[in-house]
């Protein structure tokens, strides 16, 4: 489908791995990528202007405050309160603009902290969130309660994706917000470069997860722009389950550390298992195909890379 597709967030995570993609399917002259420096997402003023000024037929609004969760846990209120503008405001001007299209993401995390495994997109709605990051997840839960909303209301069709546990080059290495990958590859790498004789990990190591790649997650997009349109939101994972002791294992032997692997559990685990259930999914044609140990690989690859080079947030 023709028009001028607008990706915000495009300079952060799941951005950066959507941007070519986008580019590629639609022509580069089509696509307009924007961050934190071109708009203020959480200005009414600025994101009416992002609309008269770039003039979108699709919006895919990946504009959000996120960290880890340390950074949940420390400052609930800041995550609730920016992604509930960012949300907000990012609906209510794509419905006046009578744009085609809309594409948002929301966390797995959003799922209640009782959610049993594997988590289908029914139980959205069944409980609370873990704790540690309910702020940032009940924001980002805001943006169901918009696709629905505005679809009945104005007839706004929007697309609510659920990545699982996504890692990938361009992350935020962050030691002090970054997620559970990119902080294990970074105190590797560390570790190994500094000859240290032990690591310190967070929990007990027995949390499981499922994560994916991010490159997967960003080559449905094109999908979700042009063949999609449901208010039921997809779960976009693997539905692999994969223990934190298991993956910092992995991630060890990518970067060559062979020091001894030390658990704190006075740290916390999390929720201890979070895996998605794919069925709906690979319903719609889509799969996650990249295995852990290869995103891994080229997560590793590109870190490695790029370390003090400016291109990785530490």
């Amino acid at each position: 489908m023709g028009g001028r597709i607008v990706l915000t967030g495009a300079t952060g995570f799941l951005g950066s791995h959507t941007l070519p993609v986008l580019e590629e399917r639609y022509g580069k002259e089509n696509v307009v990528g924007l961050s934190s420096r071109d708009y203020d997402l959480t200005s009414p003023g600025d994101v009416l202007r992002m609309f008269e000024e770039r003039r979108p037929d699709v919006l895919v609004h990946f504009a959000a405050y996120v960290g880890g969760i340390g950074a949940n846990a420390s400052l609930p209120a800041d995550f609730f309160y920016v992604n509930n503008l960012l949300t907000s405001l990012a609906f209510e001007h794509a419905a006046k603009r009578g744009i085609r299209k809309l594409v948002y993401p929301v966390g797995g995390c959003c799922y209640p902290h009782t959610a049993p495994s594997p988590i289908a997109e029914e139980q959205m709605w069944n409980g609370y969130p873990q704790a540690e990051s309910a702020g940032y997840a009940m924001a980002k839960k805001v943006g169901l309660v918009a696709g629905a909303s505005y679809r009945e209301q104005h007839g706004l069709n929007s697309a609510i994706i659920v990545p699982g546990n996504m890692y990938g080059e361009h992350d935020n290495y962050s030691l002090a917000d970054s997620h559970v990958i990119p902080a294990t590859v970074r105190r590797m790498y560390e570790a190994e470069r500094d000859g240290l004789p032990h690591v310190s990990m967070w929990g007990s190591g027995g949390a499981r997860r499922d994560f994916v790649y991010a490159g997967d997650v960003a080559a449905t997009i094109p999908f979700f722009i042009d063949g999609y349109d449901s208010p039921e939101c997809i779960n976009i994972s693997t539905g692999t389950t994969t223990s934190i002791r298991e993956l910092a294992r992995t991630v060890a032997d990518l970067v060559g550390y062979g020091g001894e692997i030390r658990w704190d559990a006075t740290k916390p685990d999390g929720q201890m298992e979070k895996i998605f259930d794919t069925a709906r999914m690979r319903r719609a044609g889509l799969e996650c195909p990249t295995s852990l140990r290869e995103g891994l690989r080229r997560t590793v690859r590109w870190f490695s890379d790029n370390y003090g080079s400016g291109r990785v947030r530490l």
